[in-house]
């Protein structure tokens, strides 16, 4: 019975603590993912405000990637696609009780895109 039982717990608390990583991991890429679009549009907004629309992608994607790249634990990509900063980040944990099993992280995915819209624009 033991034999049956003790595995079985091993499983259960490996889901729960592991699948705890795993919203950890999810959680922190979303956050990142939200904060760096967020930084972006806002400097490509300050420089479209500035009267230098020109340069305005290119400030929102420097902002962002900077903002990205001092993430600890996130990597991700940024991209612009008119006017609309978009980001795909991913953040690795690793695992407490799955790694018993082979697996040693869980991966979360996040995403988030905003718009670069001067201050007082529609």
């Amino acid at each position: 019975m033991v034999l049956v039982v003790l595995p079985s717990l091993f499983l259960l608390a490996g889901l729960v603590v592991d699948g705890g990583q795993q919203v950890a991991a999810t959680r922190r890429a979303e956050a990142v993912a939200a904060a760096t679009a967020r930084v972006g549009a806002d400097a490509g907004a300050a420089a479209l405000v500035a009267g230098d629309a020109t340069s305005a992608a290119a400030e929102a994607r420097r902002a962002a990637t900077s903002y990205l790249e001092r993430s600890p634990q996130v990597r991700g990509t940024v991209s612009l696609d008119t006017g609309t900063v978009r980001v795909r980040t991913t953040s690795s944990e690793t695992t407490v009780f799955l790694s018993l099993i082979g697996i040693t992280s869980l991966t979360g995915e996040g995403s988030a895109e905003a718009r670069v819209v001067p201050v007082g624009a529609g």
